[in-house]
């Protein structure tokens, strides 16, 4: 990827436009099944159907958390703050922007927020 302004803004749009389209796509899918059911009410709801509930809704969140950092991205790159630490004001390396456009933090200060 180049690191040009208009290159880095048209693929952090292309994003954002294929995570709405499959968070989009998860919540109908959702909504969906959840209208069929089980013909025999809740009491027929296995362990299995609650695991792959939660491992959706997982999904969904995950899916709202990247297009939330895309469009702080986008905001950043329309404000001239684009590639600079939201924690430490300090850039972040090309390479990382390259790697991961939508990231917000450097290295260490994501290393420092996460523990990892």
């Amino acid at each position: 990827m180049t690191s040009r302004p208009e290159n880095i803004r048209a693929h952090l749009e292309t994003e954002r436009k294929r995570l709405a389209d499959e968070l989009r796509s998860r919540l109908s899918q959702g909504a969906i099944e959840a209208r069929e059911g089980s013909p025999f009410g809740k009491r027929e709801e296995t362990a299995s159907e609650g695991l792959q509930l939660e491992s959706r809704l997982a999904a969904v969140r995950h899916i709202r958390e990247q297009l939330a950092d895309v469009e702080r991205a986008l905001e950043k790159l329309a404000r001239g703050t684009y590639g600079l630490c939201d924690s430490c004001g300090k850039s972040i390396p090309l390479a990382r922007l390259e790697a991961i456009p939508q990231a917000n933090l450097c290295l260490e200060c994501r290393v420092r927020q996460t523990g990892r």
